[in-house]
């Protein structure tokens, strides 16, 4: 009986283990459709626009792999966020034959654009041979807040036991700040969302939801509840705001597609890789992501609220990033523990 006991408590210990790296990582996602068991999970554009070039300047038509063709890869083919999803400004992305020299214009030309290094470049062979082509893009964000919100009292965030940092409005913030606040809709104390306006042409949209579907479907309620919302979308006096600091850095290698011979062609894709930056706090949001696609040769194989609102994001939350004259948003992060996320940030 003992034993069965101590080995029962062991079951249990490995499953609480197993459930806490399951809901704690960070999962960088290639789509807004994508599913992960991941709790904290994010989506960023940067690897479409990769992909994208990849079908329309390298392969010259959808990819597909000899022996069979993923979904994921004939949704990528879709190519359902494009470079006219973003303004011209805020994206680089090239591609050519595998060459120090390409390596170089890469470089050069996101130094002289957005001042940036990269992530990645250093990491990889960049020697010429036959096959070898590499798609590369880079997405950059950095935009203020219209007024600086005020710094709140850090708190714990959902289950978590440790603080975390918030900012937002309270009961004793500038009249001003109200202003940046645009309600979506308010059904309850855990079913709302608003919009955040910033000084250029990006909104951040910020959802609080514990549905765990993907982006794309939270992203569509969203937008259906703030149709159907009849009550008041001013941020009243009395309302209160509560956002937590992100910061955050991930680097995600799709292995799933790497080691496929693309169909039509003589080479398979060697490296997939995205990279996302991510900081948001009380005066604005700075992203930084890169994306990299190297392939390589390969054998020929086959009403008016009458109460105060409290809109606190201090629990699960979903929040996309959007150009105010698109679409659809460019960047989507699902916080299920902030702690966790924002001990990966550089």
């Amino acid at each position: 009986m003992k034993k069965l006991f101590v080995l029962i408590v062991v079951l249990l210990f490995a499953t609480s283990v197993t459930f806490a790296k399951t809901s704690q990582s960070l999962d960088v996602l290639p789509l807004m459709s994508s599913q992960s068991a991941q709790q904290n999970r994010l989506w960023v554009g940067t690897f479409q626009l990769a992909w994208n070039d990849l079908m329309d300047g390298i392969v010259n038509g959808p990819v597909k792999f000899t022996g069979g063709t993923p979904a994921l890869v004939k949704a990528l083919n879709k190519q359902t966020f494009k470079a006219e999803d973003l303004s011209e400004s805020s994206y680089y992305k090239t591609y050519g034959e595998t060459s120090p020299e390409l390596k170089v214009e890469i470089e050069t030309a996101i130094k002289e654009k957005f001042n940036e290094t990269s992530d990645i470049l250093d990491g990889m062979d960049w020697s010429k041979g036959e096959g070898k082509y590499t798609v590369y893009a880079m997405l950059k964000k950095d935009f203020k807040f219209m007024t600086a919100f005020d710094k709140l009292k850090p708190a714990r965030f959902a289950r978590s036991l440790s603080k975390v940092n918030f900012f937002g409005i309270g009961n004793n913030s500038e009249k001003i700040l109200d202003d940046m606040v645009r309600v979506l809709f308010y059904n309850s104390s855990n079913d709302f969302a608003v919009a955040i306006l910033t000084e250029g042409n990006d909104v951040l949209y910020l959802y609080r939801t514990s549905d765990n579907k993907s982006f794309d479907k939270l992203y569509a309620d969203m937008q259906n509840k703030e149709s159907e919302y009849m009550g008041n979308r001013e941020f009243a006096s009395k309302d209160e705001l509560k956002i937590p600091d992100i910061n955050l850095y991930k680097m995600k290698s799709f292995d799933e597609l790497c080691g496929h011979r693309i169909k039509g062609t003589d080479f398979e894709i060697d490296q997939a890789i995205e990279t996302v930056d991510f900081k948001m706090n009380n005066e604005g949001v700075k992203l930084k992501s890169e994306a990299l696609i190297m392939t390589k040769m390969t054998a020929l194989l086959p009403t008016e609220v009458s109460k105060p609102r409290k809109f606190f994001f201090d629990d699960t939350f979903v929040m996309f990033l959007q150009e105010a004259d698109k679409e659809q948003p460019y960047f989507a992060l699902r916080v299920y523990d902030v702690s966790m996320i924002n001990k990966t940030g550089k």
